[in-house]
């Protein structure tokens, strides 16, 4: 959790930071157009999820959404592929970001990750 792969909707989702969660069937069209996905539970602080929002600044293929009941702090997801952690400072995460945003396990690559649904904030 979040799916890593699978189903999805016709319709990928913009990539960018969302305060809201977002559907699950548009995110992985996303992860198949090479996007990263960092989800947080909603309720981690303000200060660890700038971090996150931080990780999707100058990249065209992040998204960044809260997601309820998260088995862990942070998840980051690519097509097949997940790191569950802890913490948002955690070294891990830009590193996940910057191996497999439009990396090679990416089915579509490139895909756009705008012109699809949802308005993401200003990062």
């Amino acid at each position: 959790t979040p799916p890593a792969g699978g189903t999805h909707s016709a319709v990928w989702q913009n990539c960018g930071v969302y305060d809201q969660p977002i559907r699950n069937e548009n995110a992985v069209h996303s992860l198949e157009h090479g996007a990263v996905w960092i989800t947080y539970r909603p309720d981690l602080p303000a200060a660890a999820i700038d971090i996150l929002r931080n990780l999707a600044r100058g990249r065209d293929h992040v998204l960044v959404s809260p997601y309820p009941d998260l088995p862990h702090a942070v998840v980051a997801t690519a097509w097949g592929l997940q790191l569950p952690v802890e913490d948002a400072s955690d070294p891990r995460l830009p590193v996940f970001v910057s191996r497999y945003e439009k990396g090679p396990q990416t089915p579509e690559p490139g895909a756009v990750c705008n012109g699809g649904t949802g308005t993401p904030s200003a990062n």
